[in-house]
């Protein structure tokens, strides 16, 4: 119940951004979700797409510098006090999220909590005896 993220490392210049999008569009991957932290010299983009090798190959036959990270994906209802319960059994049980996401479901309206975690299968465990919804990589490429 992995999801693959595909990280790239940018230089955080005019152009980058659009250049990476455009050769998304040009070889038919979706880009579901989008993420970018920046420092003033570089940032690391984080994308969940619907042919994540595909991606990687096309970023790395363009130059950049690309990973595959496991991710895990829950599907919330987009309401108050959806996403605390989320991170509050993460919290009670010793899970600790390094960053997430989101975005909202085009068939659905549900948000879509992208997350990593020190321990993914553990936290999946948990997140499903507690009925919080952990999507598929097949679900979250067409949710």
């Amino acid at each position: 119940m992995l999801v693959k993220q595909i990280s790239v490392f940018v230089q955080n210049e005019p152009g980058r951004l659009s250049f990476i999008t455009r050769l998304m569009g040009e070889n038919q991957i979706d880009i579901r979700s989008i993420s970018i932290s920046d420092t003033v010299d570089f940032g690391i983009l984080r994308l969940i797409v619907n042919d994540p090798e595909k991606c990687e190959q096309v970023l790395k036959q363009n130059g950049f510098t690309v990973s595959i990270t496991n991710v895990i994906a829950v599907g919330i209802a987009d309401e108050p006090g959806s996403l605390a319960k989320v991170f509050s059994l993460a919290d009670e049980n010793g899970v600790n999220i390094e960053y997430v996401y989101a975005f909202i479901s085009h068939t659905t309206q549900d948000a879509c909590i992208i997350m990593r975690v020190n321990n993914g299968e553990q936290a999946i465990k948990i997140f499903l005896e507690n009925g919080v919804k952990v999507l598929s990589a097949e679900e979250v490429y067409h949710f």
